[in-house]
């Protein structure tokens, strides 16, 4: 019986603990992967909300809760940092042919950011006009 080949030893590179930091591009990815946090947080606070439909007063005591209005007031930002990157890595992700050539980028991002805005308008109409009904 032949002996068997020893296993060769994997070689693990070493990668300081600060290596994001060396490069603009690497820091911006990694502000990026912190917004998630932020995002989170906010889904935590729509499922409190829906947990408190049921019950007028709970809902409107949780939407004017100092706690949830400053953590609304800090995800804000995060949260749109967030969303524009995204829309911004679209056409890396969504390449897209018309016949022999390639739809420029700028059409993809920008058919996203013009869905963004309907979007927020149709929110932000639907929001106004319950509340305009409701006083």
């Amino acid at each position: 019986m032949a002996n068997p080949q020893p296993k060769s030893k994997e070689y693990i590179r070493p990668m300081p603990a600060d290596w994001w930091l060396k490069k603009k591009s690497f820091v911006l990815f990694m502000i990026r992967e912190l917004t998630c946090v932020f995002v989170g947080i906010y889904a935590l606070f729509l499922l409190v909300l829906a947990s408190r439909l049921g019950d007028a007063e709970a809902f409107a005591t949780t939407l004017k809760s100092p706690f949830w209005i400053t953590l609304q007031i800090i995800a804000l930002p995060w949260v749109v940092f967030h969303t524009v990157t995204w829309l911004n890595l679209t056409p890396k992700v969504l390449v897209i042919w018309r016949g022999e050539d390639r739809v420029p980028a700028v059409l993809i991002a920008g058919a996203h950011y013009f869905a963004w805005l309907v979007a927020s308008v149709v929110i932000l109409w639907i929001v106004f006009s319950c509340c305009c009904s409701c006083e």
